[in-house]
């Protein structure tokens, strides 16, 4: 199993329910990760994204989970401006959530085709549906890109039987999350457990070569 951003957030958690669960977890993050074999690895760019797909040249590769993003100063809170946004951090933003995974997937094909599990899992957004967008222009965009990317994949990729699954949660209860709620960054709300998340995502896995699940959406009941 490969998890791309895996050293913290939601890619954290994930590396520390499967790092006991399957033969050869791999992370790919910038700083380490605390479970599986780590590489360290800039997936904005294409040297890093060689050198995470790496091992995994002519190895089976059961699955791709690509819980990794980014998003533009002070998201999600009322001190967002998207023209305080610079030409480099919309650059960026669109090039980990949306681009990244592509080139993984290209990447990542014939390993893939060796499983017989053969799932990819992408992280996209409640924010990433027609007329529910978030002001997050960059992320945003970067979203629905990765939803109408995962769509064309599973089109032109039917012949491998590899099956493309988005996920589009609403607030998880990361550290991170639970720090913005406490200090008010983020309104009053109960976020989504980990575990609810971790179940979904061992849902698909566990599914056989013969089904996939497109597109999951995982919202909040208190928000």
């Amino acid at each position: 199993m490969l998890i791309v951003g895996g050293s913290r957030g939601i890619g954290l958690a994930v590396a520390e329910y499967y790092h006991t669960r399957v033969k050869n977890l791999v992370c790919v993050s910038r700083t380490p990760s605390k479970f599986g074999r780590w590489i360290e690895a800039d997936v904005a760019d294409n040297r890093g994204i060689d050198r995470a797909c790496k091992p995994f040249e002519n190895q089976p590769l059961d699955a791709l989970l690509y819980l990794g993003g980014t998003w533009e100063k002070n998201a999600f809170t009322s001190d967002y401006a998207f023209a305080n946004s610079s030409d480099e951090e919309i650059d960026r933003v669109i090039a980990v959530n949306s681009i990244a995974p592509i080139k993984f997937t290209r990447r990542l094909i014939p390993s893939l085709q060796k499983s017989p599990i053969r799932k990819v899992i992408f992280i996209g957004a409640l924010g990433c549906f027609d007329n529910q967008a978030s002001r997050e222009v960059a992320n945003t965009a970067s979203k629905f890109g990765l939803r109408g990317a995962a769509q064309a994949l599973q089109l032109e990729l039917k012949h491998t039987e590899i099956g493309f699954t988005v996920i589009n949660p609403g607030n998880i209860a990361t550290p991170e999350v639970l720090d913005d709620i406490a200090s008010g960054r983020f309104s009053e709300q109960v976020p989504i457990p980990l575990s609810d998340l971790i179940t979904v995502i061992d849902c698909t896995l566990s599914l056989s070569p013969a089904s996939y699940l497109p597109e999951i959406s995982l919202a909040q009941i208190k928000y």
